[in-house]
């Protein structure tokens, strides 16, 4: 039973954790800063460009990545411009627009394009391939001590592990000035913190999370977990630093048993077939955040009017 964990469910067990903690992080101010949806705007952004990245050098591999799902931020920024400027509407609707038409875009390419060669289809796209990362040459816990067996751990788990300890070394050390600037960004300001450049930086890093992810979540489980779990810790305490490790916790708590519902759940009830892993664990997320909608210490904050503007 050792061995066959290890083998089947070990390293998809790890990459979505990662995957989900890597999204949560950034999330946590994206959320406080009322920009939650950035992250759902950078899933649909990154698609475009990362089948453009493939299309061009035939391969999947972090870099070309990277540099597609840039260019494609690029464009988008240019196209919103253009839009609210020519038609004269306002920037949510210009950004609604945007971000739908290009992943719209990127579902057409997939479509027309040969990508018979690599794990990339519309299917990929919106659920990644969790499922089929496993560790074929492990035969027990062993094995995580063999260089040999090492060696052939899917290339997802160590590009993901690089990009969640990079997200949390970024976030510790800029802990500071991006609690400051979020909380009260006109006081940062005097402090001398450059606010821009910091605002700039999470989007960028919101960016690296979600196309690091990409290839193995897809595109489904990156908006569920920039949202859910930050939302839900949210409710759950009056301190960031809490309210971090409460948003880490979900996001693992997510993963986990996402995965195994995934895999078992439909048998418990009778089914004969598995369902999606990344579905299931953006299911379970969003089940986290109902619950603490309804039970969390603070649920009060959820549906709070704004105060009355002064005149």
């Amino acid at each position: 039973m050792g061995a066959e964990f290890v083998q089947l469910s070990l390293t998809p067990l790890a990459i979505g954790i990662l995957a989900a903690v890597a999204c949560a992080l950034p999330g946590n101010f994206l959320i406080l800063r009322r920009q939650a949806l950035i992250g759902d705007a950078i899933s649909h952004v990154v698609l475009p460009g990362i089948v453009v990245a493939f299309l061009i050098t035939g391969t999947i591999s972090t870099w070309p990545m990277m540099l597609g799902a840039a260019g494609a931020a690029v464009v988008a920024v240019v196209l919103i411009e253009a839009i609210r400027r020519l038609g004269r509407i306002e920037p949510g609707a210009a950004m609604g627009v945007t971000f739908t038409s290009l992943f719209a875009a990127g579902v057409l390419l997939l479509e027309q394009s040969d990508t018979s060669s690599v794990h990339l289809d519309v299917e990929h796209a919106l659920y990644g391939n969790l499922e089929s990362l496993i560790w074929l040459s492990a035969d027990g816990w062993g094995s995580l001590l063999d260089p040999q067996a090492l060696a052939d751990l899917p290339p997802e788990l160590g590009r993901m592990a690089v990009v969640t300890l990079l997200i949390a070394v970024l976030t510790a050390v800029f802990w500071r000035p991006l609690k400051l600037s979020t909380f009260d960004e006109g006081f940062a300001k005097t402090l001398g913190i450059p606010t821009g450049a910091l605002s700039l930086g999470l989007v960028v890093t919101a960016a690296l999370a979600a196309v690091a992810a990409f290839d193995a979540v897809g595109s489904i489980i990156v908006i569920a977990m920039f949202i859910c779990p930050p939302a839900a810790a949210r409710l759950m305490t009056n301190r960031l630093e809490v309210q971090v490790a409460w948003s880490i916790a979900f996001a693992a708590v997510s993963a986990v048993l996402g995965y195994v519902f995934a895999g078992y759940g439909p048998l418990w009830f009778g089914g004969n077939d598995a369902v999606s892993a990344a579905g299931m664990i953006a299911t379970v997320s969003g089940m986290i955040l109902g619950s603490a909608c309804l039970f969390a210490p603070h649920r009060s904050r959820v549906g709070v009017p704004p105060e009355p503007e002064q005149t």
